[in-house]
């Protein structure tokens, strides 16, 4: 089924026996023109411990921006009291992230010009402004809401680089049977970040409702204030340290490739934009994920708002939240460590977690309309479900990266994901405008989830897998 969706020379193996004419000759000879570059001084398969200190690095500074980009949801109700931050102001807070990715082919053609080191060094420089933006004291709040607008912005052009930046990462460093476990971990930490901002912002922050101690209506909002101050101040100090560290020591690559595909030449930017365009099957997988991670991005933004219609406080909202990331990015890292040592699986691994988040998705909008569905709202429902759909969503992210960087093979790793981030952050910032003007009622936005999860899931089974770099890797290495 899926045949019609590629010529007969992209359904031809990479490499095959002989690299002379015929069916696919052109994508071999093209693939073949490296091989004088991995044969030449001691050839790749050289890995080195210190590729975990960089995957480390990276990954911290993922976190820390997942977690400044959701300060504000989590507390939006405290945030609207300390600071009079209307409804519009809320969504906007969260909409700099997707803003922040309009920039993203720039920051991706750094990555491949410039390398790791100056990409990550000028993204975390990014968050330090943006950080510090936020914390500047001034006592009028017209102008303490635009400097944190502000902080947010250039905390969403640090956004394209650790979204996009994973499957580079671990091509760069890491070899043939690592590279789906550290593009997860890579890729998972910023939404851990986010999910911590869900526990991080209720905890430290009083809710101005029956939940927090009985204050006078200034001192309370004082209250409230400084606390959010606290944890401003603390963002701050922890990118200034993840800065720091990387400024100390952030190596772009290796001395010795770790396998052949990272000592493989890449296409350049033009041929790298015209084969992905003209690449159905590409679209159509990039669709299959642009729609319902920019969807469930969007919701989660908003988690706190989507849930007090249906009585659920901000502290509960902000662990339902914090879990259904968290175990997502448990999942995501343990299948894509099972892809390493299952190879071949990718299109698999995905209807499985599609079909998962259909059905808790449905269950969820199902839910929340108790009165017609007659279905139990209870705490137990909403945290198992929000759980199981966070589970099967934020763990198909890794997987989908892999897929992406096999299907369009030697397309550049940064240019392929940041094609469908941008997707996916186009999505959310649509989603996302129209609840400023529909913010009254939320339903619509929950009948989203499971309508892009069964159209991913409807594009995942047409879609014909190939894995033009693990070919390339097993055959030319053997």
């Amino acid at each position: 089924m899926g045949s019609s969706w590629s010529s007969e020379e992209e359904r031809q193996p990479l490499l095959g026996p002989g690299l002379g004419p015929g069916p696919g000759a052109a994508r071999r000879r093209e693939a073949a023109a490296v091989l004088p570059a991995v044969g030449a001084g001691p050839g790749p398969g050289r890995v080195y411990g210190r590729r975990w200190l960089v995957l480390l690095l990276f990954s911290l500074l993922a976190f820390a921006q997942g977690l400044v980009w959701n300060t504000w949801g989590p507390i939006q109700n405290s945030a609207r009291q300390a600071y009079g931050f209307s409804s519009w102001d809320i969504a906007l807070l969260v909409l700099w992230g997707p803003i922040g990715f309009l920039p993203c082919f720039a920051f991706m053609w750094l990555l491949d010009k410039r390398g790791l080191r100056v990409t990550v060094l000028l993204t975390s420089f990014l968050m330090v402004l943006g950080t510090g933006l936020r914390c500047i004291p001034v006592s009028d709040l017209m102008l303490k809401r635009r400097l944190i607008h502000g902080g947010q912005l250039l905390n969403g052009l640090a956004g394209p680089t650790v979204m996009n930046a994973a499957p580079f990462l671990s091509t760069t460093w890491f070899s043939a049977d690592e590279r789906a476990t550290a593009t997860a971990i890579a890729s998972m930490l910023s939404y851990l970040g986010g999910a911590c901002a869900f526990l991080v912002g209720p905890l430290f922050v009083p809710a101005p409702n029956g939940t927090s101690p009985l204050l006078a209506a200034e001192s309370s909002r004082a209250h409230i204030k400084d606390r959010i101050e606290t944890v401003l101040y603390a963002e701050f100090g922890a990118v200034c340290l993840i800065f720091s560290a990387t400024l100390a020591y952030f190596p772009p690559r290796p001395p010795l490739p770790p396998s052949v595909a990272a000592a493989s030449q890449r296409l350049g930017y033009p041929r790298s934009f015209c084969r992905l365009l003209s690449n159905l099957r590409f679209l159509m997988i990039a669709l299959a994920y642009a729609i319902p991670l920019g969807v469930f991005a969007g919701w989660s933004g908003v988690l706190d708002l989507i849930l007090t219609p249906v009585h659920v406080s901000q502290v509960d909202a902000g662990w339902i939240g914090f879990w259904s990331i968290v175990g997502g990015c448990v999942v995501g890292i343990a299948m894509a460590r099972f892809a390493d040592f299952i190879r071949g699986m990718l299109k698999l691994i995905l209807l499985l977690l599609f079909s998962g988040a259909t059905l808790s998705s449905t269950w969820f909008t199902l839910t929340c309309l108790n009165s017609v569905t007659h279905l139990p709202l209870t705490t137990v429902t909403l945290y198992a479900s929000c759980i199981l759909l966070g589970v099967f969503l934020n763990s198909s992210v890794p997987i989908f990266f892999e897929l992406f960087v096999e299907t369009v093979y030697p397309v550049p790793e940064g240019i392929t994901c940041g094609v469908v981030t941008f997707l996916s952050n186009m999505f959310m910032g649509v989603l996302l405008f129209f609840l400023t003007f529909y913010h009254t009622e939320l339903s619509w936005f929950n009948w989203c989830l499971p309508g892009s999860c069964l159209l991913s899931l409807l594009l995942i089974l047409c879609f014909r897998e190939s894995y033009d770099r693990l070919y390339l890797d097993v055959v030319v290495s053997v």
